[in-house]
Order: C-alpha cells, then sequence, then structure tokens
C-alpha cells in the first residue's frame, strides 16, 4: 500500500537576478520531540550533535544552481548539490557534498573528500516554534539572497550571492551589438539605475529609449529617479511629472502615487539644498 508520508516532499524555487536555486526536501515534523541535541536524561534526540544530517527526512536534500555562486565568499560551481549538517551547540558545519547518489545521509558512506563547500554558521535560538522543518529564502536582492532553515526553536541562515553584475555587463554588450530597441536601453538604464551604477550613461540610455521608443510613464519614471540621483531635483520633478500624466492616461494609480511621492522628496531637498 502507498502510505502517506510522515515528511512529505517539498520543492522550492526562487529566482536572485538572473539565477535560480532549487530545492528538493522532505519535511519533518517535530511531534513533541528533541530535535537537536542530547535529552536531559542522557538519550539521544532527533538529530544528535556532531553527527551528519540529511537537512530534512528520507531522500538526502538537493540544492541546485543555474549559474555559479559564491557562499561566505568561496565560489561553487552550478550544479546540483546533496545538503548536508553536521550540528553542534554553538556552531554547525553546513555542506554542499557533489555525491548525490546517497540515500538520507549516507551514513557509512559518506567522504568528506568529495564535499564541494564547507562552512561554519552560528545557529540562533528563537521564542517561536516551527513545528515543520522549513527551507525559506528571505532578504532577497538581485545579488543574493539569505537561505533559511527553521525547526523547532533554531534557526540557520546562510549568505548566498550570485555575480549578477557580470552575467548582465555580458547581456549588454551582446545587445548593443546586436539590434538594440528602446526597451533595451531602458532596462539597461533601469538596472544601472536600481544598482547605482554608471549614472551619467544610464541618463544617455533612457534618453535613447524615448526618443526610439516616445513617451511612456515608464522611461520618464527612470529619467526623473537618475535625474534625482544626480542631484538635479528641478529636472527629476519635471520628468516625474511627465511620467504622473501618462500614468494617469493608463490608469497606473500606482505609478502616479510613487511620482507624487517622489516629487514630494525632491522639492523638500530642494528647500534643504539652497
Amino acid at each position: 500500500m502507498n502510505h502517506p508520508k510522515a515528511s512529505p516532499f517539498s520543492k522550492i524555487e526562487q529566482e536572485v537576478g538572473f539565477s535560480k536555486i532549487t530545492i528538493a526536501y522532505s519535511r519533518p515534523s517535530a511531534k513533541g520531540r528533541v530535535l537537536f541535541g542530547n535529552k536531559s536524561n542522557g538519550e539521544s534526540s532527533l538529530v544528535p550533535f556532531g553527527r551528519i544530517w540529511r537537512v530534512g527526512a528520507n531522500e538526502s536534500t538537493k540544492i541546485t544552481f543555474s549559474t555559479d555562486v559564491f557562499i561566505e565568499g568561496q565560489k561553487l560551481v552550478k550544479g546540483t548539490y546533496a545538503l548536508y549538517a553536521f550540528p553542534e551547540e554553538n556552531e554547525w558545519q553546513i555542506v554542499f557534498h557533489k555525491n548525490i547518489s546517497h540515500w538520507g545521509d549516507g551514513r557509512l558512506k559518506y567522504n568528506a573528500e568529495e564535499d564541494a563547500l564547507r562552512i561554519p554558521v552560528i545557529p540562533i535560538q528563537k521564542q517561536d516554534f516551527q513545528e515543520t522543518f522549513l527551507i525559506s529564502f528571505d532578504d532577497i536582492n538581485h545579488n543574493g539572497a539569505l537561505m533559511k532553515w527553521n525547526w523547532g526553536s533554531t534557526e540557520v541562515s546562510i549568505p548566498i550571492q550570485f555575480d549578477t553584475k557580470s552575467i548582465f555587463q555580458e547581456q549588454i554588450y551582446a545587445e548593443l551589438l546586436n539590434t538594440p530597441t528602446a526597451q533595451t536601453y531602458y532596462e539597461i538604464a533601469r538596472y544601472y539605475q536600481e544598482q547605482g551604477l554608471e549614472t551619467i550613461k544610464s541618463l544617455g540610455y533612457v534618453d535613447k529609449a524615448i526618443s526610439m521608443g516616445g513617451d511612456t510613464y515608464y522611461f520618464h519614471r527612470v529619467r526623473s529617479l537618475i535625474l534625482a540621483d544626480l542631484k538635479k531635483y528641478e529636472a527629476a520633478i519635471k520628468a516625474s511629472s511627465i511620467s504622473i500624466v501618462l500614468a494617469e492616461k493608463e490608469g497606473k494609480d500606482e505609478f502616479v502615487r510613487l511620482n507624487q511621492n517622489d516629487i514630494r522628496r525632491w522639492k523638500t531637498l530642494q528647500s534643504t539644498n539652497k
């Protein structure tokens, strides 16, 4: 018979910039058990200190990176790895393991020489209780995210970084050598503005987008943000006002509000700098 699993399978995917992280794992529940360390009577807990843990249940947890990644500043090439952990009271060792064929934690078959990367992390104890083991991502931006493991009152956080700037720069070179469109120039300008890069150059790109593609609320909005970055607040307010008119015509209320808030802020900065 096919019994329902006590630790059901789960799969999560998270985009970060131009990269994707995929994790496949099974989620055990606490069910009143001591999870990490040792019980007060000396009996073993579910995950004893010093022993390898599969970071979940059933098969080993698998993590896949679509591009090369940096974990705590150390490079890990793109691909799929088994995730293991060696919990201790004050510090855990987190392992990205090249051999993904082992069932569970591998036990005696685990070979540290097959580790692709091993890093130390400091677990924290929280007041809230996570009944079912959970892997999630937080603090996501273009360049990285924080992978979090929560079970019981224990939380482990692992910073993950990607070289999104280099990946996008390669795209920029390729697109500019091809047949760039107004949207191409806009996308380049928007990325540069969001990342605080190439401010003068990004203004030229968004102006090129407008000259090729005409007036749109999002072209002029990005233009206003770039001008504000250059501290040209009067010009930024003018560009933002154009964006408001165009956004109102298309019923884009959220962009109207965003521009209105920016204009108020820039007027305050104007008066402060006089």
